[in-house]
């Protein structure tokens, strides 16, 4: 029996799927039942309820889960704390990121970290927000990157930088010519929003909410990319991140307005499973993102 056998069997139990413990694994769904009927033979035990329905482990099963994450978060350490003996930054790293982050906030930070660690490969998904938190508890991938991080005991928080939030709107809409607009000037604009679950939209209908401003939403997208393109062709104002529209702002197919009520930020940040081992590679790449050394992520579980 290996380690890697016992790190297959708690990835199953994890993501409760043979093809993403395949993938984390980076081997054959295959590959992985017949770890998984190996170490049945090992123990004399049945470790997985084979249904159809549902994934469950068998009482053994979950007592070898138990025991296996500490074995493997054991030697994840040992090995994490050898490298950096070493000095050796290599590896692989699993990144979920939600789309406006991964296409706007992420490549100047992901080509600086890859020039400095040429030696380290990573893997970027693009995911919506309750999929990336999904994927990080589900320990498919090692980091995530999500705007208005929430709450998980679960999950620790490594808080990045504050992204303003501005109007946007068509370079010959009325709003274009102001160097500022309230938010009451919204009231009764065709809006084009993010879709309801995404935490930008709950943020920002929290911000009209407290304000007594109703907007009429006549799109709803669940990407920043759409919204933009909404905008371009005249069919309502937006609220979105700086850094999403510096681009078209730039060209002049987009003009963007300053909120004069006050300063209302997007906080983006990223986020890791609870006692989950950061390798060497992980390490300087969060210090990366965040521009300093030494942070200490936000632990939710505590008050």
């Amino acid at each position: 029996m290996q380690i890697e056998s016992l790190k297959v069997f708690c990835d199953l139990a994890d993501t409760q799927s043979f093809t993403r413990a395949a993938q984390i694994n980076e081997v054959t769904q295959s590959a992985v039942s017949q770890q998984i009927s190996s170490l049945e033979r090992i123990f004399k035990a049945l470790l997985i309820e084979r249904s159809k329905k549902k994934f469950r482990l068998t009482r053994e099963g979950q007592v070898l889960y138990d025991h296996s994450k500490q074995v493997v978060q054991t030697y994840d350490s040992l090995h994490a704390r050898l490298k950096e003996l070493k000095e050796i930054i290599s590896g692989t790293i699993r990144l979920a990121t939600i789309y406006s982050i991964g296409l706007h906030d992420l490549p100047p930070y992901l080509k600086k970290f890859l020039k400095a660690y040429p030696t380290v490969n990573v893997h970027v998904e693009y995911r919506r927000a309750n999929q990336v938190y999904e994927d990080v508890i589900g320990n498919v991938v090692d980091l995530g990157l999500v705007a208005y991080p929430a709450r998980d005991t679960k999950l620790l928080i490594f808080p990045l930088r504050k992204d303003p939030l501005v109007l946007i709107c068509h370079p010959q809409h009325p709003f274009a010519k102001n160097k500022a607009v309230r938010l009451k000037s919204l009231a009764g604009q065709k809006f084009i929003g993010f879709e309801p679950d995404i935490p930008t939209r709950k943020a920002l209908d929290k911000i009209l909410k407290q304000r007594s401003v109703v907007v009429h939403h006549v799109m709803e997208f669940d990407n920043i990319e759409t919204v933009k393109r909404a905008v371009e062709i005249d069919a309502g104002v937006a609220i979105v991140p700086e850094s999403t529209v510096i681009q078209e702002v730039n060209k002049q197919t987009l003009a963007q307005v300053k909120i004069e009520d006050g300063d209302y930020y997007r906080p983006l940040a990223a986020i890791y499973k609870k006692n989950k081992v950061l390798s060497p590679a992980m390490k300087q790449f969060l210090a990366i993102l965040k521009d300093e050394k030494g942070k200490e992520p936000k632990d939710d579980s505590k008050p």
